[in-house]
């Protein structure tokens, strides 16, 4: 049997430390998000208690530069159908529920 060298040192940390983002970069992509959001749930909020009397748990994709949404019980139709409209914009999914949410914690 051939004995293996022990000079190996495990690396700890990041694959790419070079590319970590700075603290300032993170909490602007998370403001951004929150903003994104905020715009998403202004549109859900009004037009959920309409759409959730026929459409219970079905998905819906939101893209809030225009105001305009698309329903499916099926994720991947629904999101098909936002793609093929915008294809280059931010869409925000959710779920015509109480709450919008998709899943369970």
């Amino acid at each position: 049997m051939t004995q293996l060298s022990s000079n190996h040192t495990p690396r700890r940390g990041r694959v790419f430390p070079e590319r970590q983002l700075s603290p300032e970069e993170k909490a602007r992509r998370k403001a951004e998000d929150e903003i994104f959001y905020q715009r998403c749930r202004l549109i859900f909020d009004k037009v959920q208690p309409e759409l959730i009397k026929e459409h219970y748990d079905w998905f819906i994709v939101i893209e809030p530069d225009s105001g305009e949404y698309f329903i499916d019980p099926n994720e991947d139709v629904a999101r098909q159908k936002a793609r093929e409209k915008y294809s280059e914009k931010m869409r925000l999914l959710m779920r015509l529920n109480e709450r919008g949410s998709c899943g369970r914690i």
